[in-house]
């Protein structure tokens, strides 16, 4: 069975920082890609960013330039994310796929306010 688990969200002011890592069963090189997507209320998922076993990584055009996805370890990915908005905030979720098969976390919260 295959488990994500996210954490590093919370409460952070406007320009400030936040690190979530998402904790995989397994080796991240078994996926096809990892990728961070988030959810904001009454809006759809989207994807935030992703890396791929080779290294490659792809960023959504509002996160660009401010963000880092990175391989930690053999079953950990990050994302740093830099001069936070309160339009970052929402619930960001780990998806790791492999095949067709697509696996979720639960999601952790990232609330940017003042």
């Amino acid at each position: 069975q295959v488990q994500l688990v996210e954490s590093g969200g919370g409460l952070v002011q406007p320009g400030g920082f936040l690190k979530l890592s998402c904790t995989i069963s397994g080796s991240i090189f078994r996926y096809d890609a990892v990728g961070w997507y988030r959810q904001a209320p009454g809006k759809q998922r989207e994807l935030v960013a992703m890396i791929f076993p080779t290294g490659p990584t792809r960023y959504a055009d509002a996160v660009q330039g401010r963000s880092t996805i990175d391989r930690d370890n053999d079953n950990t990915v990050s994302l740093q994310m830099n001069s936070l908005k309160p339009e970052d905030t929402a619930v960001y979720y780990c998806n790791a796929r492999e095949g067709g098969s697509s696996y979720w976390g639960q999601g952790t919260q990232v609330t940017v306010s003042s």
